[in-house]
């Protein structure tokens, strides 16, 4: 009768995949908006639903309150009619239980009275009649000559129990009371079903507005996001819209500084990357150049021989130094990173730098000065703090005019010691003062070749007085020369007994 096409059956079976539903819900339930929404109907539901039940639990505690203060007064009205006769069997020939027994059908109440033998002489739903009653709240009134009250939840009675005097002020029986306010909890909850259907509506209309607020509220984290897998991507010059709540801008605004930083560095990377290939390859070059010179040349004079040996020996020193601040700069960059510190005599150690760059300054009829303000002893690496004055004098000689000088002074305080390296220099443009310190930064790239620099000398001078808990600034004048001054504690503190 019916006829399947099994090639359909087979279409539809392969594009129906639960593993991609599975994981649709799985992203669904773990999404922000999701948690949000869950976060707000949850609190909803639990702050409205505990409101509800709280306001009709005051509100039944307040009608069954004043039920019981109504109680409590009639029985103590009803009592007082008994003042008027002289005993409980005097006031039955009177008519007065007649009139209990119409006033409990009228009123739907119960009303019993307990003789001083505890016997029940009139129950007016005649069920204790005759029978004896020793209860908690009638020996109570008895001894205490009080009216008494009580609501069991339990069965749903208010019992109140009221001491009956004659007209000679004894206490001839206790009047006990007792009242079915069950109807109280029927009809309030009756009235509440309303209730419960206006709470259920503004639930429901929370709930929706909660997914259309959370919808506009994620559809910037959305964008924000976006941006963020376009940068996983390789699109760096992406950024993310300073806009919407304060979280989310503070994110978009560390977000992007990270990414500036980010292509600065990569920057840095580049001319990094340029810079060395740039310096590696120019001695090899002027190697291979003077090699090539006297593989060509027959019977070379050995004037001539030596000469070309002097200049690729010096080619080769050069490349030495380059690799050398290379290997420093790595070794200066790992977080793992320590230093040798021991008591040093700084005096000693300035005078040993500036003894060793002596025929340095030489060449140029440069005056080399040292002064000592103070004897200095401080906790340092010795090796590491010479590399940092050896920088400094040697970069103070290099860029300095002939027969200039160059100044060297120490002093100390309670804390810290100071060393100064002044010259008459070239000086430093302004416009470059701030990049000095970058690695691979050079303020005359061609004048830094003649002169051997490499552009890392002065960043591996701060990142190791940075190592030492020091400072280093700058002062410079274009064409009246240059001042380094640095500082550092006298007492090396290692950064965990900071904390």
């Amino acid at each position: 009768m019916f006829k399947h096409n099994h090639n359909d059956i087979g279409t539809h079976s392969k594009s129906f995949k639960p593993g991609k539903i599975i994981s649709g819900i799985r992203r669904c339930f773990l999404s922000a908006r999701f948690r949000i929404i869950l976060m707000i109907s949850v609190l909803t539901v639990i702050s409205t639903v505990s409101a509800v039940f709280a306001v009709k639990y005051s509100y039944i505690s307040s009608l069954i309150n004043a039920r019981k203060d109504y109680i409590s007064n009639e029985a103590v009205l009803m009592s007082a009619e008994f003042t008027d006769y002289n005993d409980i069997t005097d006031a039955r020939n009177s008519g007065m239980y007649e009139n209990l027994m119409n006033y409990s059908a009228l009123n739907q109440i119960r009303i019993r009275l307990v003789d001083r033998k505890y016997m029940v002489s009139l129950d007016t739903y005649a069920v204790d009649t005759g029978k004896t009653i020793v209860s908690p709240r009638v020996l109570n009134v008895y001894e205490n000559s009080k009216a008494v009250s009580e609501y069991n939840r339990k069965t749903g009675n208010i019992e109140a129990a009221s001491p009956v005097y004659n007209n000679d002020g004894a206490i001839i029986a206790v009047m006990v009371v007792n009242f079915d306010v069950s109807d109280i909890r029927i009809l309030t909850g009756d009235a509440f079903d309303s209730i419960y259907v206006i709470v259920f509506v503004a639930v429901t209309f929370i709930i929706v507005s909660s997914i259309v607020l959370s919808y506009f509220y994620i559809r910037r984290y959305k964008k924000a996001l976006k941006v963020v897998e376009a940068v996983d991507f390789g699109y760096i010059d992406k950024r993310v819209e300073v806009k919407g709540s304060t979280e989310l801008k503070n994110f978009a605004t560390h977000f992007n500084s990270i990414m500036d930083k980010n292509n600065e560095l990569d920057s840095s990377r580049s001319e990094f990357v340029s810079n060395v290939s740039h310096e590696l390859k120019t001695p090899i070059t002027s190697i291979k150049v003077l090699a090539d010179s006297l593989n060509t040349q027959e019977d070379v004079p050995v004037e001539v021989y030596k000469e070309f040996m002097l200049d690729i020996v010096s080619e080769i020193d050069r490349e030495n130094k380059i690799i050398e601040d290379l290997l420093c700069m790595v070794r200066l960059d790992r977080a793992s990173a320590s230093l040798n510190i021991s008591s040093v005599n700084m005096n000693e150690l300035l005078e040993l730098v500036l003894k060793r760059l002596k025929p340095l300054a030489a060449k140029k009829n440069i005056e080399l000065l040292f002064e000592s303000f103070r004897p200095v002893v401080a906790q340092v690496d010795e090796v590491k703090l010479t590399q940092v004055i050896s920088n400094l004098v040697e970069n103070a000689i290099k860029y300095n005019n002939v027969d200039g000088w160059v100044h060297v002074s120490l002093n100390a305080d309670h804390q810290f010691f100071y060393v100064r390296v002044e010259d008459s220099g070239i000086g430093i443009p302004k416009d470059s003062q701030g990049k000095v310190f970058d690695r691979f930064y050079r303020v005359d790239k061609a004048r830094s070749r003649e002169t051997g620099g490499t552009g890392l000398g002065l960043s591996i001078v701060r990142n190791i007085i940075l190592m030492h808990h020091g400072t280093i600034k700058l002062y410079s004048e274009e064409g009246m020369g240059t001042t380094f001054t640095f500082r550092i504690p006298l007492n090396y503190v290692e950064e965990n007994e900071d904390k």
